[in-house]
């Protein structure tokens, strides 16, 4: 008990006491003790629940002596484990004195009489035990401990190499929970040196300013100026020593990232003494700002950003207009390379803090204003797009936007914090020019403004709509004269927008009309919350769209003298703008009729593009009147007057399709908002206008949607080749390299002849070329005059090489675009599949697709054309074949629909990639749902109807049995020729998972092509075909469904037949070399497997004698060879026939276990008495030499006499034991009991056998051979009479063992035998 009270930890004077109960009450301290904190935890819960449940005065006397102990701990992790126990310990038993166990902790860790070594330990040990006393709670109600406490971390705060600043910190902790009445009468006396001596270190210093704040009555003035010379902590005495400090405790906590707590204390001090300014701006802007230095630069944000809650008004625009916030501002700026650190994250978390907490609106406007008036040559620091805005009251939010127009209209840089990088101030372009910085503020506050309606703050309907009409009138209009009827022109800008300011304006305000087309209803009515709960965006509580609105507005500028617009409207664009505001309200009388999506969809649109012709006017022009037109034609009750004359549904597709061209993101979305709402109405020439941009054999033809070729085919054809050699990049930008590739390639291109011919002839009429008579000089004039020419012939030959480098260039950008258009064009496709899956025009879609597929798998395809691949195979994929909505109205397109079927699966007989006949082979799939899915209007024949037993097993029988609109004898063609194309066409693009989903879909057509697999067992082409007969076939026996489609004799004779071709496949399997001939062999087991488990359940009359001797021979040497997979399939199908896997004798293989030890490998050396020579020798030396079997060969493992086992014989581990022998004893091999026990199988090793195998070998490696370890044993560790003994029980069993081996040897072969 000694010895397990020694592993516990501790060591008990009475061995029956604690220690006596068990192991389970010790295992709580090792526990406690472990690294991980969630064990620790639990650890600390089951000791408390133990000693509340036990109530035993010895264990809790063990459980204080062991967690004291545990203090001291080397491990850092069981510190605060053994603490946080004794501090749970010491808070639920109240009766344990806290003196006691102070005294306990001082005793055990002792710094005076511990080793020098073990003072960090001991350090440590006190310092977790003041924090347990502390952490339970009760030593502020002892006085006495609380004393003795606070004495012992002023003793461990001199340890500052181990502990650091631990103890002081801990002393501020309890300091900071002690009552005022004990804190005077306890432990300001013993505290009054440290409190003296405040201004030493940041520490001390931290300790008085608690001390301030928590004891004002005791640390009054008075007191203060008795202990340091001054009534107050902030004054311009100790402003420079209070420096010092606070740079001090800055660059101590630099790794921490925070604000350190004594410059916290130290602002609330001077808040409270009144010295706040002067702290601010003796201390910080002319004291810690003047070091430039990271971590105190940093403090000083940090302090900025902690002190907004506690500042009044007017501190907090005295500290907004300081050095530090423009310090700070040039460190947003001068930081926006990645790997710089940045503040402005943490500083925009202080506001947004702030923000949330105040409730004085002044304050919030005041903090707001303050840092957008931080700026950078008139650009604000802040973000134009913070967040921070979502914690404003209304009224505060309203007065915040009212500054930012004003701001926008007459900028005022007097209330800015300007300032200028180094940089910038080196770049005197730009500066002090107030047209550059009223440019920059413009462009933020636009931005800002915009942004406010997108941010989640809580905002009216009047303040968005105020917000979107400033933006447009400042993008559209300028103020000709003040007015009040419109409020945007009741101020005149100080100093007018310029054409830039406008564009900027403009391009946020189509950023805002996006917002705006996404928004969700506004307000608190009941009307408004519907409107949410029905998920409608972008109109108003009353039900009107934001951008109608917007339209009436613009209408209202129209109409006024007072304002004019940026781009004047001719005559016929204001007649256009009036066609359009009287067709929108012609709509929104129609809203509420049976059309009502149509309507809206026509209305967005005509909306959105009478807000784009103030933006681009010629182009705009072309399709609102054709919209227009189109409104008038599809809402008019007038039938079409001609045939050629295309509808209004063509129409609208074509103008979506050029808007889709756009760059707009908004114009993108509400097209295609438009087309699902106009998917009903859509017309087979609409959608095939869809269609033919994705055909890509048009594509070099025909006109594209997004650029007219005017160029010739040779110019095409070599864009193409430059795009295919280089482009893999798919942005509109391009690729650096690839252009310095193809630059290098111009570089090295061969002179054409027109050039060469040129040069000769210039270089001819200079005399540069000529005969003997060339050794004459040419005179300076003439030099000149042919420098001149030929420099003038290289000039254009580089002005033609260049234009060919833009031409390519120019080709390739154009097809990206192309590419572009094409991948949004598919949104449309996919809309259209998706709302309209029932409409019969969705066969139209199904050849344009495959044909993209096709034609972007067969191509070098850059990144962008692999993701135009793969979008499209994704919609065929989902939004077609996997649709669980389909066309129920087909019997007209029935004959289409089998002559598409047909035409799908030839074409994927043809082709020659799998990926791309599985398409085409799914697609045929689809269709046949479809067909199956639907019936016919003409009488058919009933299905028959199914026994009550089967209609009970399979609930879906009748849905199975019905066949629709399927022509089964056309379709059992079709799929029959695939089959057998697929069976004996050597390469075929047809995949066996394509059949297996056919037959698994649609067990109707397990039937009709049975037979075909069943013959092509035998028939196949290749070995290959032959196996994946034998898989598809079994994977349809194992469908229940196929039972409802035949009779019990066409069931026992498709057993029948596919037993006597798997038998007959089986006859011509030669030896097994080939990997083909494995898996031919491996799958035609597997279905015999099937077919004898069926014949032997269902008790079918089937004969098996040809079978059984096929079987009988094909267990040879050169039969299935020596596959561990195969035979164990081999003896999964004898199983049926009565076979069981013969046993396999264990056999001593001597000239192996010779072999082996060669074979081993060496590492290191032994001396010399320990090499197995010599360890033999020693043995004979002693009087036993080793035992010899008749043979004269060391005797085998369970022949050694009975005392030389190794100790890992005797645990049964190595060969020789007998728990070794009894091992693989029972094993069973996939369902097969195996008989033998020996490690090898009849004809083939066993898997798991083999696999011991070879851990055997490698521990014999590592270990030497076992059998040989027996046989050198030393024979001294013996006695005389087991010698004996053993001696005349090793010579009987050897005698046995002769006879035995003498029967196996004249044994070779074991055939399988049959079971009585």
């Amino acid at each position: 008990m000694a010895e397990l009270g020694g592993q516990g930890g501790g060591v008990v004077a009475d061995p029956r006491g604690v220690l006596w109960q068990g192991r389970a009450f010790l295992d709580f301290f090792w526990d406690i003790a472990k690294p991980e904190q969630e064990v620790r935890l639990a650890a600390t819960e089951n000791l408390l629940r133990h000693l509340k449940e036990g109530r035993k005065d010895d264990e809790l006397k063990y459980t204080l002596k062991r967690l004291v102990e545990g203090l001291g701990a080397t491990r850092e992790a069981a510190r605060p484990g053994f603490s946080l126990a004794l501090a749970q310990v010491l808070q639920a038993f109240e009766e344990i004195p806290m003196c006691s166990v102070l005294e306990q902790i001082k005793e055990k860790h002792n710094l005076e009489k511990v080793k020098k070594k073990l003072v960090r330990n001991a350090a440590f040990g006190n310092f977790f035990g003041v924090v347990a006393l502390f952490q339970s709670g009760r030593l502020i109600k002892d006085q006495k401990a609380l004393l003795e406490s606070i004495q012992l971390l002023q003793q461990l705060a001199r340890h500052q190499a181990h502990l650091r600043d631990l103890p002081r910190k801990t002393l501020i902790d309890i300091m900071s929970e002690v009552p005022e009445a004990v804190f005077e009468e306890v432990l300001f006396g013993i505290l009054q040196s440290d409190l003296a001596s405040a201004f030493t270190s940041p520490d001390n210093l931290h300790l008085l300013l608690v001390g301030i704040q928590k004891f004002p009555s005791v640390l009054k003035p008075k007191n203060l100026k008795k202990l340091f010379g001054s009534p107050t902590v902030v004054n311009e005495k100790n402003i420079p020593r209070l420096v010092e400090l606070l740079q001090s405790a800055a660059k101590s906590e630099k790794k921490d990232k925070k604000l350190p707590s004594v410059v916290f204390d130290l602002l609330q001090v001077s808040l409270k003494e009144g010295a706040f300014e002067l702290f601010w701006k003796e201390g910080v802007e002319n004291g810690l700002l003047k070091e430039k230095s990271g971590p105190v630069s940093y403090m000083c944000y940090r302090l900025l950003g902690s002190a907004l809650p506690l500042l009044s008004l007017d501190q907090l625009q005295m500290v907004l207009k300081g050095k530090v916030m423009q310090q700070y501002g040039e460190h947003v700026v001068t930081t926006q390379l990645p790997d710089r650190f940045k503040f402005a994250p943490e500083m925009e978390g202080y506001i947004d803090e702030f923000l949330n907490s105040c409730d004085d609106l002044e304050r919030q406007l005041a903090v707001m204003i303050g840092f957008s008036t931080l700026t950078n040559q008139g650009y604000p620091v802040l973000s134009s797009s913070s967040r921070v805005v979502r914690h404003l009251q209304p009224v505060a939010l309203q007065k915040y936007v009212d500054w930012l127009k004003d701001m926008f209209l007459r900028p005022d840089f007097d209330c800015c914090l300007d300032f200028s990088s180094n940089r910038q101030k080196q770049n005197q372009e730009n500066v002090n020019i107030p047209q550059h910085k009223i440019a920059r503020l413009r462009k933020w506050i636009i931005h800002r403004l915009a942004n406010i309606i997108e941010s989640p703050v809580k905002k009216e309907e009047s303040l968005v709509m105020d917000i979107s009409r400033f933006c447009f009138f400042h993008a559209f209009f300028e103020t000709k004269k003040k007015t009040s009827q419109i409020r945007e022109a009741n101020v005149l800008p100080s100093d007018p927008l310029d054409e830039e300011a406008h564009s900027v304006a403009e391009n946020y305000f189509f950023g805002l009309l996006q917002t705006l087309n996404t928004l969700t209803v506004l307000g608190d009515t009941a009307k408004a919350a519907a409107l949410r709960e029905k998920h409608i965006h972008g109109v108003t509580a009353d039900g009107k769209l934001w951008i109608f609105l917007l339209v009436e507005y613009a209408n209202k500028l129209l109409s006024s003298e007072h304002v004019k617009a940026m781009k004047p409207f001719t005559k016929g664009q204001r007649d256009a703008w009036e066609r359009t505001l009287q067709s929108v309200k012609n709509l929104q009388k129609k809203e509420n009729k049976s059309d009502s999506a149509k309507v809206i969809a026509f209305q967005q649109l005509l909306l959105l593009m009478a807000i784009h012709l103030f933006k681009n006017q010629s182009e705009t022009m072309d399709i609102l009147s054709d919209l227009l037109n189109c409104t008038e034609r599809a809402f008019s009750k007038e039938p079409k007057k001609k045939k050629t004359e295309p509808g209004w549904v063509e129409v609208m597709v074509e103008i979506l399709l050029s808007l889709l061209a756009q760059p707009s993101l908004l114009v993108r979305r509400i097209s295609k908002s438009v087309f699902v709402r106009i998917c009903p109405n859509l017309t087979k020439r609409g959608l095939q206008l869809i269609l033919d941009v994705l055909d890509p054999y048009q594509e070099q033809n025909e006109e594209s949607a997004v650029v007219v070729m005017e160029e010739s085919e040779k110019k095409i054809k070599s864009a193409q080749d430059t795009d295919e050699e280089g482009s893999e990049d798919s942005s509109d930008e391009g690729n650096t390299e690839e252009e310095n590739d193809s630059g290098d390639e111009e570089k090295n291109e061969e002179v054409d002849d027109d050039f060469r011919t040129q040069l000769m002839n210039v270089l001819q009429a200079g005399n540069a070329l000529g005969g003997d008579e060339s050794d004459e000089e040419l005179d300076d004039e003439a030099m000149m005059a042919l420098d001149k020419n030929i420099s003038a012939l290289f000039a254009e030959q580089q002005k033609r090489i260049q234009a060919k480098k833009d031409e390519k260039d120019r080709m390739r950008k154009e097809k990206i675009l192309r590419r572009d258009f094409k991948i949004k064009v598919l949104d449309l496709i996919e809309a259209f599949l998706t709302k309209q899956s029932e409409n019969p025009l969705v066969f139209d879609v199904i050849e344009p697709l495959l044909r993209v597929i096709e034609q972007c798998m067969s191509s070098d395809s850059d990144k962008q054309e692999i993701d135009f691949l793969q979008k499209t195979a994704n919609i065929f994929k989902n939004s077609l074949c996997r649709a669980k909505q389909y066309c129920k109205r087909v019997d007209a397109l029935k004959e289409d629909l089998h002559a598409f079927v047909e035409r799908l699966v030839k074409k994927a007989c043809k082709h020659t990639d799998s990926s791309v006949a599985l398409y085409y082979f799914s697609a045929s799939l689809y269709l046949l749902k479809v067909l199956r899915g639907n019936t016919s209007d003409k009488s058919s024949t009933p299905p028959t109807p199914l026994p009550e037993k089967q209609s009970n097993t399979i609930p879906q029988a009748c849905q199975l049995l019905s066949t629709g609109c399927l022509d089964m004898e056309r379709v059992t063609v079709i799929y029959q020729q695939a089959l057998t194309q697929f069976l004996t066409k050597r390469n075929s693009a047809l995949t066996s998972s394509m059949f297996h989903d056919l037959f698994r879909r649609f067990p109707i057509m397990c039937k009709p092509l049975v037979d075909t697999l069943v013959k092509s067992i035998t028939a196949g082409a290749r070995q290959h075909q032959q196996a994946q007969a034998c898989l598809l076939l079994q994977k349809i026996l194992l469908l229940r469904e196929l039972k409802l489609f035949v009779t019990e004799e066409e069931w026992e004779e498709l057993i029948r037949e596919s037993i006597s071709q798997v038998t007959e496949s089986l006859k011509m399997v030669g030896k097994c070399i080939v990997k083909a001939d494995k898996e031919k062999v491996a799958k035609s087991l597997e279905l015999l497997n099937l077919l004898l488990k069926t014949v032997t359940e269902q008790k079918l009359r089937v004969k098996l004698t040809e079978l059984d001797k096929v079987l009988v021979a094909l267990n040879q040497p050169e039969g299935i060879g020596n596959s561990a997979r195969l035979d164990s399939l081999y003896w999964n199908v004898m199983r049926w026939l009565n076979y069981t896997k013969p046993k396999k004798e264990k056999t001593a293989n001597k000239p192996a276990q010779e072999a082996e030890p060669l074979k081993r490998k060496k590492k290191g050396f032994l001396p010399e008495t320990k090499k197995r020579k010599n360890r033999k020798k020693g043995i004979e030396e002693n009087g036993v030499a080793p035992v010899a079997s008749e043979d004269g060969e060391p005797a085998a493992p369970e022949e050694q006499l009975l005392g030389t086992e190794t100790p890992k014989q005797k645990k049964g581990l190595m060969p020789g034991s007998s728990k070794h022998k009894n091992r693989n004893r029972g094993v069973r091999e996939n369902g097969v009991p195996v008989a033998g026990s020996g490690e090898e199988a009849v004809n083939g090793r066993d898997a798991v056998a083999d696999k011991k195998k070879k851990k055997k070998d490698m521990n014999r490696k590592r270990k030497g051979d076992a059998g040989n370890e027996a046989e050198q044993v030393p024979a001294a560790k013996k006695t005389k009479g087991s010698v004996s003994q053993e001696t005349q029980q090793k010579q009987g069993k050897a005698n046995q063992q002769k006879q035995g081996k003498a029967k196996k040897k004249r044994k070779e072969k074991k055939t399988p035998v049959p079971q009585e």
